[in-house]
C-alpha cells in the first residue's frame, strides 16, 4: 500500500504530520478562530513576540491590531474569497512589539478558521524584552560615560557649593543651597543611569516570591502607598522562583510604587493597589539571550485603579527616558525590564483608564537549584 493510500484527509496520520508541520515551521503561524481569537501559534511565532500562546492569545486578536491594518483586511479576503491569498511588504506592530516588515500569507481552513503566516524581512525586530536593542545599548554606554565623566567632578561642584553658603550673605544662601540640591539630583540620575551599565550576572538563588513581595509591602504601607487601599491575593503554593532577592525587591518596589502614585493621582481618596501571584501552565518566553523558549510559569500582578497608561506611550513605556511623571527620569520600568529579563522572565502590561496591571512572569527554580 503507498504512503499516500494509507494517509487519508481523514486519518489520524495526516492530522499528526500536519500538526508537527505547523509547530517546526521556520516562519511564524498564527491560527485566528472565526470569532478572531487566537487558538494556535507555533513556537515560531511565540520566539518572534517573545511570549507564550496563553500570553499572546488574551483577548481577540484583532483587537492587538491597529485601526486600518492591512493584516485584517488579508485575513478578511481569505475568509471572503475562500482561497489563499499573499501580502508582501506588510508593516505589522502586534502585541507591543516595535513595528517591522513581513510578508503575510492567510489561508482558510475547513473550520472557518484562518491560518496566518508571516515571512519577516531582516533582523530588526525588537520587543519590550530585547534588552540588547538599539536604545538600551546606547542607555548602557551613556551610563558609563556618565558615570565616569560626570560623578566625580559633581562631588567638586557640591563641596564648593557648600564653602560659598557658609561665607556667603544671607540672601545669597539659598542659591548656593540650590547649587548643592541640583548637584545631588544629578549625582541620582547618574547613578541610577550607573546601573544599566552593570553587566554582571545576577547572583540567582532559590528564593520565595513571598518574602520579596511581604518585604516590598511593608516599605509600601510605611511609606508611599500611605493612605490606599492595599490588597493582596497569594497562592501559597507557588514553587521557588531562582533570583537574586535584592534585584526582585527592586523589580516590585518599583512597580508598586509606580502603581500607588498613579492611584494616588486620582484625587479621591479610593485609591487601591493590589498585588496578586499565581501558577500559569503552560506559559514559555524567550530570554533576552536569545535562549530556546523556557517555562515562566509564576506570575506576579501589580494592579492599580489610576488613570491608566496615556495611549501614545504604551508601545514604549519600558524604554528608557519615556515616562508618565512631569519630574520623572524614564529610567525605572527601563531598569525593571532589564532585571526580569536577567532572571529569564517577561515583563508585559495591560492598561485602560481605571485599571493597569502589570505581570510579571519567572522561572520556578529546579531541582538541582535547590539542591545546590
Amino acid at each position: 500500500m503507498s504512503t499516500r493510500n494509507r494517509l487519508s484527509n481523514k486519518s489520524p496520520e495526516i492530522d499528526a504530520l500536519k500538526s508537527a508541520a505547523f509547530e517546526l515551521s521556520p516562519d511564524p503561524a498564527l491560527v485566528i478562530d472565526p470569532d478572531g481569537a487566537l487558538v494556535a501559534a507555533n513556537e515560531a511565532a511565540e520566539a518572534l513576540f517573545g511570549q507564550g500562546l496563553s500570553l499572546l492569545s488574551r483577548g481577540r486578536f484583532g483587537s492587538a491590531l491597529p485601526p486600518g491594518s492591512t493584516l485584517v483586511s488579508l485575513l478578511d479576503r481569505a475568509l471572503v474569497e475562500r482561497v489563499k491569498v499573499r501580502e508582501r511588504g506588510l508593516q505589522i506592530s502586534l502585541f507591543g512589539l516595535a513595528p517591522f516588515e513581513a510578508d503575510g500569507a492567510a489561508a482558510p481552513l475547513g473550520d472557518g478558521s484562518v491560518l496566518l503566516t508571516l515571512t519577516v524581512r531582516g533582523h530588526g525586530i525588537t520587543d519590550r524584552n530585547n534588552l540588547e536593542g538599539a536604545g538600551l545599548r546606547s542607555i548602557v554606554g551613556l551610563g558609563r560615560m556618565l558615570a565616569h565623566e560626570i560623578k566625580n567632578p559633581l562631588a567638586g561642584i557640591r563641596g564648593a557649593a557648600q564653602l560659598l553658603k557658609s561665607g556667603a550673605k544671607a540672601e545669597d544662601a539659598p542659591l548656593a543651597q540650590l547649587i548643592v540640591d541640583e548637584t545631588d539630583r544629578v549625582r541620582r540620575l547618574v547613578e541610577r543611569m550607573e546601573a544599566f551599565s552593570d553587566d554582571a550576572l545576577p547572583s540567582l538563588t532559590p528564593i520565595n516570591i513571598h518574602q520579596v513581595l511581604d518585604r516590598v509591602r511593608a516599605l509600601a504601607v510605611n511609606g508611599f502607598a500611605d493612605g490606599l487601599y492595599l490588597r493582596e491575593r497569594f497562592d501559597p503554593s507557588l514553587p521557588p522562583t531562582r533570583g537574586d532577592e535584592d534585584q526582585l525587591i527592586q523589580v516590585f518596589l518599583n512597580l508598586v510604587k509606580n502603581a500607588a502614585e498613579a492611584a494616588h493621582s486620582r484625587g479621591d481618596g479610593r485609591g487601591e493597589v493590589s498585588i496578586h501571584t499565581a501558577y500559569r501552565h503552560g506559559v514559555r518566553v524567550r530570554s533576552s539571550t536569545g535562549q530556546a523558549l523556557h517555562g515562566a510559569p509564576l506570575e506576579i500582578r501589580v494592579q492599580d485603579n489610576g488613570p491608566g497608561v496615556p495611549a501614545h506611550l504604551r508601545d514604549s513605556l519600558f524604554q528608557p527616558f519615556v515616562t508618565t511623571k512631569a519630574n520623572g527620569a524614564g529610567l525605572g520600568l527601563a531598569l525593571v525590564a532589564k532585571l526580569v529579563a536577567g532572571h529569564g522572565g517577561l515583563i508585559d502590561f495591560d492598561s485602560e483608564p481605571g485599571r493597569t496591571v502589570f505581570r510579571v512572569l519567572l522561572p520556578i527554580a529546579t531541582e538541582e537549584d535547590v539542591n545546590t
